[in-house]
This record gives C-alpha cells, structure tokens and sequence, in this order.
C-alpha cells in the first residue's frame, strides 16, 4: 500500500510540472492586442484560435490526472487502520502528563543526564524597589 501511495505522488509532482510547462509555453489569446492596433500585423483583435490545439488538450489532461491523483491521496492517506474508529478526538480520553512528586523535583526519565533526586533551583525573590531607568 505504502508504494501505491508513492506512485500517486510521483505522477502527481510529474503531471504538476509538466502542466507548468505547457501554461508557459501556450500562446496567450490576447499577446497580439497591442499589434493590432498599432502595427496591423494581426488581422482582428484577439485573433482566431479555433476549437483547441494540441498544447491546451494536454495541458487538460494534465489537469485532469492532476485532480484524479490528488483525490487519491485523499483517500490513500485516511487512516482506517485504527483500532478506535469510532467517534472524534473530542470524545476519546486525554492523555495526562505524569504530576512530580515535589515541587522541586524533577520527575525521572525527564531529564537523561539528571538523576531523579535533583532539585531544581528555587527562581530568585523579586527586588521591592524598580530598577533604575538611565536618563537620555
């Protein structure tokens, strides 16, 4: 399952960058609005494109596989394989973080290098009187 997923990524990056080729490649309907009124090298004012060429068809279909792997994706990367699949986050139980047993104790595992019996240091008093502000 998980290559299937890599392989819907990868052709949707390819399609990505390859529908960006194409829209900067394709001539744009109204590149020939300032000849023709100055020039006369255009014979109307947006000129006759007909039906569609080769580059706006592929430049479609590159849409097109676009949207077709990115609703893949969504589906892909749902998460059905859980145990709990019923309800929402709201409805499962928290998680609660492990209390310490002093005030000043640092619970154990908490910190690698520290035992679980150091103390940590108590935040100094704050002074009663502000500190001087340094006149300009």
């Amino acid at each position: 399952m998980n290559w299937l997923l890599n392989l819907v990524v990868m052709l949707q990056i390819l399609a990505a960058l390859v529908m960006i080729g194409l829209v900067l490649v394709q001539h744009g309907k109204g590149a020939d609005m300032g000849a023709s009124f100055g020039s006369g090298a255009s014979g109307s004012l947006f000129g006759a494109t007909g039906s569609a060429n080769f580059l706006s068809r592929s430049t479609a279909v590159c849409a097109a596989v676009f949207f077709v792997c990115t609703l893949a994706l969504a589906y892909l990367s749902h998460d059905r394989g859980r145990a709990d699949t019923g309800g929402s986050v709201l409805d499962r139980p928290a998680v609660q973080a492990p209390a310490a047993s002093a005030p000043g104790q640092i619970p154990t595992g908490a910190a690698p290098a520290a035992s679980s019996t150091a103390a940590i240091p108590a935040p100094a008093a704050p002074a009663s009187a502000a500190p001087a502000i340094p006149a300009r």
